[in-house]
């Protein structure tokens, strides 16, 4: 196997390059009884201040000397010649293990210690003598505790011994014990061991423990000081650490050996502060401390770490992973002990049988920087913890009972957690204990049991205490006066039920009863623990069923109706004549019916063996026949008369063009809009609720349409009259005209005449319309104004011809003096505005071309001048 280094990277630096130098890394004083003083009554010490530096860390170079004051613990008042200038004795190199050869990234380690020794006479006195030296700032950053760079909150150090006085030792002479320092290397995440125990010269036994670091006191720089008087405080500690949780809850310190192992935290400085307690015969005589900065590295190692011992109580298989992570490990060999093996990184491996295997992991098996290590699995599947909770009540024993069992070997031991840290009966370990709680609510119950094989499970549950036994009784309830009922109550214990009266056992919790007169029955439980509480129920007894059913009634049909009865019966049963299936449930006591025909609901209401019945008949009525049909079309300016039949009460809506609206045959008086009537009928003599019919009035307007109001023609030329909007017309001005009856006739006028159409539709709708036509004596032509003036006045803003006696307008453009087209169009009623690009044109002249054909097919062509006037 490869060695198992201890992990631990003791750093201690000083540094006193200025006087806010950060400097400290760790040191001790300790003191050593030399015999007798020079003077009767007192005796001679040698002081020994250690002080580290960290030869790579910079900063100023050892001190040449200290000031060590010493205080009377009495009165912690300064003695005289205190405080001592004491110079430096030596300073040595402090030794390094050698890393392992296959260590990533190790540290370089290299330290000095500075010794300072003073030698004095001490009075001897009862509560002894406190030697202390204080300087400013420990080296920076520290993960555990505020920064140097914030001289206020107190970096520095004090270090301190104490010396008894005969109150603390009766007899003899004490030295301080000395702690034997070794450095090596810390990675953050790996396991470390560091032996830190110390060696007492008087035999004494000794007790390791973390303890507080105490800040700089009277320091305020890194110049000489004398030291103020204890008690001294603490450092500040930071990010959940503390002075006796200096590295996390993963690194403990053993109390008698003083070995600090675990698992180290991330990479950073921490400071570690380390008291021993000194007993001799049983009885405490001294204190010491020391602290330091443990440095922690970004470096790794392969290492093999497994859990102690491995259980298997549930299945034959169990998962196994290195407990040590390191980016050194390249390959894995695990042996199970069975005969079988992997080389996975976290196997999972299923036993055959059970017992106690020997299972081994090999890091890097058969390379640079192999580790190995052992654990023992053991294999005894079917382990079943089980728990009861007997009792309920505050003030009265509750019984825990184990119910465990095991398949292999004895079950225990046991250990209980009432859930009740206020009383001193919280846990137990007895296998089937009991507790009293005293206040009644809900406790969690935490039980762990073991078994001899090694298994371990834990059995969480919540129990609720009461103030009385849960009790669960029979409702009040109704029965008729020869009937019998069974109460029931339901909880644990015993039983008793007053009065005793007409009860067949007044000592079960299901008695049967059978009063004559309303009762109410008390019953008491008593749980096996004493605890007592009771409740009742009331039987409500009844000579006879009252029922009192509503009248016969009428609805409108396929309506619902609630069959209504007073009864205080319990139980409903309704029945139908004749046979159907109108109820939503027959054994309510009102439900609801939706009868087609008149039908007789017969209801049985009981209490027991009590019974009474009733019948409500319904009868269905139809809705009436509301009926304002057919929809009316009539002409503009008409009026029309509506007609509402089936019922005898009308309501119209909306009112508009109405000549009334509660009446059946109302008048719609010259609607100019078409509109949807709804009429309401109700009927007196049968189903009174409303019914609702609409009629639609069509109001048509005739639109008679002659063509263009005015035209123009040459004399001869034939003229296609077309009038549109309906289903007939007549020309009544019908001179020069092919067929007056028609509406697109051919008309030949001699003279100026105006066309006038009557226009008609197939329900008699007409209207009037005409066009009037001026006739030109002349020969088809394309005929041009000579001048235009588009200033916007609306008169004469367009330049346009005005084509007479032609068929089409092929080409009408207008050019500028330079022969710039500035307007193309073939529409004689829109023209030129006088702008091209959206810019008005200059007064001038301009030329204009055009080209059409006339009635006759001849294509003529014309062209002019035109004078644009602004």
């Amino acid at each position: 196997l490869m060695k198992k280094y201890a992990i631990l990277f003791f750093l201690t630096l000083f540094s006193f390059k200025d006087l806010l130098a950060n400097h400290i890394s760790g040191g001790e004083m300790i003191y050593e009884y030399q015999g007798p003083g020079a003077l009767p009554g007192t005796s001679k010490y040698k002081l020994t201040l250690k002080i580290f530096r960290d030869n790579l860390g910079g900063g100023a170079p050892m001190p040449g000397n200290v000031l060590i004051g010493i205080f009377n613990n009495s009165n912690s008042q300064e003695i005289i010649g205190s405080p001592y200038n004491v110079s430096i004795t030596s300073s040595t190199s402090v030794p390094v293990a050698t890393p392992p050869v296959c260590m990533t990234n190790p540290p370089t380690i290299d330290y000095n210690v500075g010794i300072f020794e003073l030698t004095v006479d001490l009075i001897n006195n009862t509560t002894g003598y406190t030697a202390a030296y204080q300087t400013c700032c420990r080296i920076n950053p520290l993960a555990n505790v505020q920064n140097a760079n914030q001289p206020a909150q107190g970096e520095g150090v004090t270090y301190v011994c104490t010396i008894p006085g005969s109150n603390q030792l009766p007899v003899g002479h004490n030295s301080s014990p000395q702690f034997i320092t070794q450095l090596s290397a810390v990675c953050h995440g790996n396991i470390f061991n560091f032996d830190f125990s110390a060696v007492d010269p008087d035999g004494d036994s000794l007790v390791y423990y973390f303890c507080y670091a105490f800040n700089r006191g009277s320091a305020v720089n890194s110049l000489n000081v004398d030291p103020s008087r204890p008690p001294y405080q603490s450092v500040t500690y930071i990010n959940g650490f503390s002075g006796t949780n200096p590295l996390g809850s993963s690194a403990t310190i053993n109390r008698q050996t003083g070995m600090i192992s675990g698992i180290a935290p991330a990479t950073g400085r921490y400071v570690v502060c380390v008291c021993i307690d000194e007993y001799r015969g049983g009885v405490i005589i001294g204190h010491h401390r020391k602290d330091f900065i443990l440095n922690v590295n970004d470096c790794d190692l392969a290492r093999a770490q497994l859990n102690p011992v491995y259980y298997g109580c549930d299945t034959y298989t169990k998962d196994f992973q290195n407990e040590a992570s390191s980016s050194n490990i390249q390959t894995y060999y695990w042996d199970f002990g069975d005969g079988s093996s992997s080389t996975l990184s976290n196997p999972s491996h299923t036993y055959a049988d059970t017992g106690i295997y020997l299972l081994k992991l090999v890091v890097n098996r058969n390379l640079p920087c192999s580790d190995s290590t052992t654990s023992l699995v053991k294999i005894y599947p079917g382990f079943f913890p089980a728990i009861t909770v007997a009792g309920q009540c505050k003030n009265t024993p509750i019984q825990f009972t184990d119910h465990t069992t095991s398949n292999y070997g004895t079950v225990g031991p046991w250990s209980w957690n009432f859930g009740d840290p206020g009383s001193p009966t919280n846990t137990s370990t007895l296998q089937n204990p009991t507790h009293i709680y005293a206040v009644t609510g809900n406790y969690p119950v935490e039980f762990i049991v073991s078994s001899s094989k090694g298994c371990q499970k834990t059995v969480d549950t919540i129990i609720n205490i009461l103030d009385k036994p849960a009790l669960t009784v029979t409702h009040d309830t109704l029965i008729c006066v020869i009937d019998t009922l069974q109460l029931n109550a339901i909880g644990t214990g015993t039983f008793l039920w007053s009065p005793n009266y007409n009860i067949d056992n007044i000592n079960i919790s299901n008695p049967l009863v059978s009063p004559d007169i309303t009762t109410t029955y008390k019953v008491t439980i008593t749980d096996p623990f004493g605890c007592v509480g009771n409740d009742s129920v009331k039987v409500n007894v009844k000579a006879f069923v009252t029922l009192l059913a509503m009248p016969d009634s009428t609805i409108c049909t396929g309506d619902p109706a609630v069959l209504q009865i007073n009864s205080d019966g319990l139980h409903f049963l309704w029945t139908e004549i004749p046979a159907g299936n109108t109820l939503n449930d027959p054994t309510l006591k009102n439900p609801t019916a939706r009868p087609l025909v008149s039908t007789i609901y017969h209801v049985k209401a009981n209490i027991g063996n009590c019974i009474s019945q009733a019948d409500i008949r319904i009868s269905p009525i139809p809705y009436p026949a509301a009926n304002a049909k057919p929809d009316r079309n009539i002409c503009f300016g008409n009026s029309v008369q509506l007609l509402a039949t089936g019922g005898s009460i009308y309501s119209w809506s909306p009112f508009v063009f109405l000549s009334a609206t509660n009446i059946p045959n109302p008048v719609c008086v010259n609607p100019f809009a078409s509109v949807r009537y709804v009429v309401t009928v109700r009927d007196t003599l049968g189903c009174p609720k409303p019914v609702r019919d609409t009629v639609l009035v069509t109001v048509i307007k005739i639109k008679a349409d002659a063509g263009p109001r005015d035209t123009v023609v040459v004399l001869g030329q034939p003229l296609q009259l077309h009038a549109k909007g309906g289903t007939s017309y007549l020309w009544t001005v019908f001179n020069w005209v092919d067929n007056p009856n028609i509406a697109d006739p051919v008309a030949l006028p001699l003279n100026n005449i105006e066309y006038i159409v009557k226009v008609s539709n197939s329900i008699g709708c007409f209207a009037f319309d005409s066009i009037r036509v001026k006739v030109y004596k002349i020969a088809a032509d394309i005929l041009v104004p000579t001048a235009f003036s588009p200033n916007g006045d609306g008169k004469n803003d367009l330049f346009r011809p005005i084509p007479i006696g032609m068929r089409s307008l092929d080409i009408f453009r207008v050019y500028n003096r330079w022969g710039q087209l500035l307007y193309s169009g073939t529409d004689s009623e829109t023209g030129w505005d006088g702008k091209f690009a959206g810019s008005p044109q200059e007064s001038a002249t301009y030329v204009w071309y055009a080209e059409g054909i006339d009635y006759k097919g001849t294509k003529l062509k014309r062209k002019g001048y035109v004078v644009l006037i602004r």
